[in-house]
C-alpha cells in the first residue's frame, strides 16, 4: 500500500511519527517508527528519522509493505539428512545455518528447508519452530534432531530434560589446557555487562552446567578437545573452555579472535548425538562427518 499526504500548516512543527499515526490510524506507532527507520516513509523525498519535524507543505510518502507470514514457510535450501523416518529426522546442520526463524532470520533456516522436504512436522514448538527438539547455535554445525511428529517430539524432548540423550562435540581451543582431561562444572547466566554473552556465575544464581573434556591432539599452539555434554545451556562448550583459559578458535563473542590461529569459522561441531527412538524405543547413535575446516587439527590417525 502507498500513501502521499501534503502537512498543513496546523500540522507545523510535529514529530513526522505523530503526523503519520494521526493520518494512519490503523497503524499503531510502533509499526510506523519501524516504517521510518526500515526507509519506508521519505519527506520531500528524502528519508528522514520519526522524530523530524513536520513543515507546512511537506510531502510525505511511503509504502507499507506486506505483513510477514507468521508460519515459517517451505524454502527448497541444501539439508543434508542423516537419518529419517516417520517420526523423527536427523540432520548434519550446516555451519552459517539458523535452526528456525527469529528476528534478523526471517528465513532461509533449517526450518524453512525442513517444511520444505518434509511438509508437516511436529506442531508443539508452534508455527515458527515446528518440529524444534533443541538448538545448534548459527556458527555451530553437525548433529540434529527433529521432531515429524507432536509424540516424537515429546519423547525427545522428555530424554533431553532427562539428560539420556549423548551430546559429544568437537572442539578446536587456543591453547594447550594443563590437564587433558576433566570436568568444567559451574553454573551459567546470562552476562550482566553484555546481553549477547553468557558467563559463569556464582550459585545459586544460573543455571547448572556440566562439560567433560578430553584432549585428543595438540598442533602448535592449539588444541583438538572432546566435549561431552550432560547439560545443554546456552554456549555451554563457548562458556566453558574460556572459564578454563582456552577460547574456540574463531569465537567473535568470547575470545579476542585477532590474537589466535586464523580460521573461517567457529571451531565446534556436534559430532555425535544418541538417543532412544520415540516409538521402537532401540537406542540410535548418530555421527556427523567432521568438516573439513578440522583437518588441519586432526591427527594422522582418524580416531575422533
Amino acid at each position: 500500500m502507498d500513501f502521499t499526504f501534503t502537512a498543513e500548516a496546523t500540522e507545523r512543527g510535529g514529530r513526522l511519527d505523530k503526523f503519520l499515526a494521526a493520518r494512519l490510524p490503523d497503524l499503531s506507532r510502533s509499526r510506523i517508527q519501524a516504517l521510518i527507520k526500515e526507509g519506508h516513509v521519505t519527506v520531500n523525498g528524502r528519508a528522514t528519522k520519526a522524530s523530524a519535524d513536520v513543515e507546512s507543505g511537506d510531502a510525505i510518502s511511503g509504502t507499507i509493505p506486506p505483513d510477514k507470514p507468521a508460519e515459517a514457510q517451505p524454502q527448497d535450501l541444501p539439508l543434508e539428512v542423516l537419518y529419517e523416518d516417520a517420526h523423527l529426522a536427523v540432520l548434519n546442520k550446516a555451519c552459517g545455518m539458523v535452526v528456525h526463524p527469529a528476528h534478523g532470520n526471517e528465513d532461509g533456516t533449517v526450518v524453512n528447508a525442513l517444511l520444505h522436504r518434509f511438509g508437516g512436522l511436529s506442531s508443539i514448538g508452534g508455527v515458527a519452530r515446528p518440529g524444534i527438539v533443541h538448538r545448534l547455535d548459527k556458527e555451530t554445525s553437525g548433529c540434529l534432531v527433529v521432531a515429524r511428529t507432536d509424540a516424537a517430539h515429546h519423547s525427545l524432548t522428555e530424554q533431553f530434560a532427562g539428560r539420556s540423550v549423548e551430546k559429544v562435540y568437537l572442539a578446536v581451543v587456543q591453547g594447550i589446557p594443563a590437564q587433558r582431561s576433566g570436568t568444567v562444572e559451574t553454573h551459567i547466566a546470562r552476562d550482566p555487562h553484555d546481553r549477547l554473552r553468557m558467563a559463569v556465575v556464582p550459585p545459586p544464581a544460573g543455571k547448572h552446567a556440566v562439560t567433560d573434556y578430553e584432549v585428543l591432539h595438540i598442533t602448535g599452539s592449539d588444541s583438538l578437545v572432546r566435549c561431552t555434554l550432560h547439560t545443554g545451556r546456552t554456549h555451554q562448550i563457548r562458556v566453558h573452555m574460556r572459564h578454563l583459559g582456552h577460547p574456540l578458535l574463531g569465537d567473535e563473542i568470547y575470545a579476542r579472535t585477532s590474537r589466535q590461529t586464523r580460521t573461517s569459522r567457529l571451531m565446534l561441531h556436534a559430532r555425535t548425538l544418541g538417543f532412544d527412538h520415540p516409538e521402537t524405543d532401540r537406542r540410535l547413535v548418530f555421527e556427523a562427518p567432521i568438516p573439513p575446516e578440522f583437518r588441519p587439527w586432526l591427527p594422522a590417525v582418524d580416531d575422533v
